[in-house]
């Protein structure tokens, strides 16, 4: 019982421990503190076998103790070390108080009770944007918004000279045709000739420094404090990426798109959603957004460990307003992706066969009813009762065919799961071709993974964005996004999916998506994009035979993207109108185009949208645009930069993808170039060559 005594006593110091460092520590600490509150749980677990070996002693039972002990001192150990760290990064200023085994009760329990009123308060505060860590101080600066986006100073405020300088000299070399088209050979001739040292510490220098935020999430914490200083919040993202040759590329690719149990291509397939090895290669003619291989589910969850550690990094250093950006191929088998796709088309296809019309099954706005009637001439068949049964609808109509919620919430097989009953036979028919068992664990792999992610963005009040990909893969992508939003947004919008407005469906598929959520009752959250395959994607369908699904123009793109943003906003209005939470809808204007965020704006104004009702912001990458992201985030507009980090010689592929980017966008250089040469001639003309940024901006 002693020692049942004094495990109680350490487990309530290890939970001062822990409440205290939870306030005051960094992100710096972040893992500590993960680590802390692990080890609550060890102690309790240790109490517990101490309470189980203390009912009926025997011989066998002090064997059980004396290990239990072990266990104990094991377990006291890593908690000195870890307060040791948390200690170490908190700083001298935050006291951590020990409740000896020694000390009575009483004491322990006001000291418990103090901390606790402390923590809450600490809470408030932080809900209030007060948080225990350096703030501006006085009230936070707001100015006004140069919509033209010409103002060099509003721009460029968060930068030193240096760092305009080498900006300058980035984008000069990004404007070089032919330096662009070798970059990759440039660097690794480089890399050669330097040596390692001496070639971080140049890529450090340019290219690195200007793109990329840091080599870790500890480093990264001053450039994430400078931009939240700026009024600026980050997207984070571990930018390491894998620097294979494209043989490699193929093979792993059509190795993991494949099943086990073979390619089927029968009767209905679409040749769309199978694997071609011409572009095996998801990297081909894509230059703006990163790819990942399937190598092996060891892989997958370390992917899931990286993303976890961005959430933790988001959460120290932004206090609940960041975000981090995730993929779903890099936590699974493209090959189910493949399969999830084949089967949501073939499901509308089967739809539109059943009843007429077109599009998702939730727009044809048919009740079960409905469909008993399309069944009529089958008679009392079981089939069709049982598939009914199972038919997802509310008041207004049928929402899915399948029930989703119990795909990604439970151990659902996928095999049996996507049958639809034939309408002349009644006989069960897949639409899915039969999946291994070994391959349906990899999709319940799949789903575990993400779920954990989408579960610790919720703990510690991050964002995540999933990313849109390739059209072959995304309405999997979109069914299991829309499914961890109504998992997830109960509350507020923690998941967040992205749309490409260069496809022609765009406006449909985003009208279908906010359907389902004021349908379901959750908050939906939209990233909209330009899109980054349309190359890829054109000369795919034009090589496999089916319709090029991307808008014929750049100025088809540019509409489609106003009238998906205007159609989001119309709705924001209409819930603002009737009193309802304005909040359930939330966009991300993701554009460095300055017309789409000027277009925004004035819509924002139009229909009486405030930057305060927080439904609506903007995003562009670290190191492009800074003339429109830091004037937004500087007038109170919520303003996000995308940010990369990793070790140098990891990113080197992101770096060569940013620099063929940039030479894609000559116009919009050649304007962040006359701003950098304009505000550097000012700085020396006044005598501020070592101009050192301040800012007293608190994000909106």
């Amino acid at each position: 019982m002693a020692l049942l005594r004094s495990l109680r006593t350490q487990r309530t110091t290890t939970y001062l421990i822990y409440s205290r460092t939870s306030v005051n520590v960094s992100s710096s600490s972040s893992a500590a503190v993960a680590a802390i509150r692990r080890s609550l749980h060890t102690t309790a677990a240790l109490e517990y076998d101490v309470q189980a070996s203390s009912k009926t002693p025997s011989q066998e039972d002090h064997v059980q103790t004396s290990s239990i002990l072990r266990r104990r001192q094991q377990h006291h150990q890593l908690l000195s070390r870890l307060i040791g760290i948390s200690g170490g990064v908190a700083g001298p200023r935050h006291h951590v108080r020990y409740v000896h085994s020694g000390q009575n009760e009483r004491q322990a329990q006001q000291l418990v009770q103090t901390d606790v009123v402390e923590r809450e308060t600490m809470r408030e505060k932080r809900q209030l944007g007060k948080s225990a860590s350096p703030k501006p101080t006085g009230t936070p600066q707001r100015d006004p918004l140069d919509v033209s986006f010409n103002d060099p100073i509003a721009a460029f405020k968060s930068k030193t000279t240096w760092e305009l300088v080498r900006a300058y000299m980035v984008y000069m070399i990004c404007s070089s045709e032919k330096l662009v088209e070798h970059n990759m050979t440039l660097l690794k001739v480089a890399r050669n000739l330097l040596g390692q040292r001496l070639f971080v510490l140049l890529m450090k220098s340019s290219f690195y420094g200007h793109f990329v935020a840091g080599e870790n999430r500890h480093t990264i914490v001053p450039t994430l404090e400078r931009l939240r200083s700026f009024g600026v919040k980050p997207i984070l993202d571990y930018s390491v990426e894998e620097d294979i040759t494209q043989e490699e590329a193929e093979k792993r690719e059509v190795e993991s798109s494949v099943s086990s149990a073979g390619d089927n291509k029968g009767e209905g397939t679409m040749p769309q959603y199978h694997v071609d090895k011409s572009f095996a290669d998801r990297r081909y003619k894509v230059s703006s957004a990163r790819t990942y291989f399937y190598l092996n589910e060891a892989t997958c969850e370390r992917n899931m460990e990286t993303f976890i550690k961005c959430l933790e990094a988001v959460s120290g250093a932004t206090f609940g307003t960041g975000i981090t950006a995730i993929k779903l191929t890099a936590l699974g088998r493209p090959q189910l992706l493949l399969q999830l796709s084949e089967v949501i088309m073939r499901t509308r296809k089967y739809m539109e066969d059943l009843v007429g019309g077109q599009g998702n099954v939730l727009t044809h706005h048919k009740t079960i009813k409905d469909l008993e009637k399309y069944y009529a001439t089958l008679g009392d068949n079981k089939n069709v009762q049982d598939f009914l049964k199972n038919v997802t609808s509310d008041k207004e109509g049928i929402l899915h065919l399948f029930p989703w919620s119990g795909i990604v919430d439970e151990d659902s097989q996928l095999s049996d799961t996507f049958r639809v009953p034939d309408p002349q036979t009644g006989q069960m028919r897949r639409l899915i071709s039969q999946i291994p068992p070994k391959e349906e664990e990899m999709f319940r792999n799949m789903i575990r993974r993400l779920n954990t992610i989408v579960k610790t963005a919720a703990e510690l009040d991050v964002r995540i964005m999933i990313d849109a990909e390739q059209t072959y893969f995304q309405p999997a992508i979109s069914r299991i996004t829309l499914e961890m939003m109504r998992k997830y947004n109960k509350d507020k919008a923690i998941v967040f999916n992205t749309y490409q407005c260069y496809l022609r469906e765009t406006f449909r598929e985003v009208g279908t998506d906010l359907e389902q959520a004021k349908r379901q009752n959750f908050y939906f959250g939209a990233k909209l994009v330009r899109g980054a395959y349309m190359d890829q994607e054109r000369a795919r369908a034009q090589a496999l035979g089916y319709p090029d699904p991307v808008n014929p123009t750049y100025e088809a793109t540019t509409d489609m993207y106003h009238k998906t943003l205007s159609e989001c906003l119309r709705r924001i209005k209409l819930m603002k109108d009737c009193g309802d939470d304005a909040r359930k809808i939330g966009i991300m204007v993701a554009s460095h185009n300055e017309d789409t965020v000027r277009f925004a704006i004035e819509q924002m104004n139009q229909i009486g949208i405030s930057p305060e009702d927080k439904v609506i912001c903007f995003g562009q990458l670290l190191g492009m645009c800074d003339y429109i992201t830091f004037p937004l985030g500087q007038a109170g507009y919520s303003a996000y930069k995308y940010i990369p980090y990793g070790p140098v010689e990891e990113v080197l592929p992101y770096l060569s993808r940013r620099a063929q980017e940039n030479k894609g966008v000559l116009k919009k250089i050649k304007k962040e170039k006359r701003l950098l040469l304009s505000e550097i001639r000012r700085r020396l003309m006044r005598g501020q060559l070592f101009y050192k940024p301040k800012g007293n901006y608190v994000p909106i």
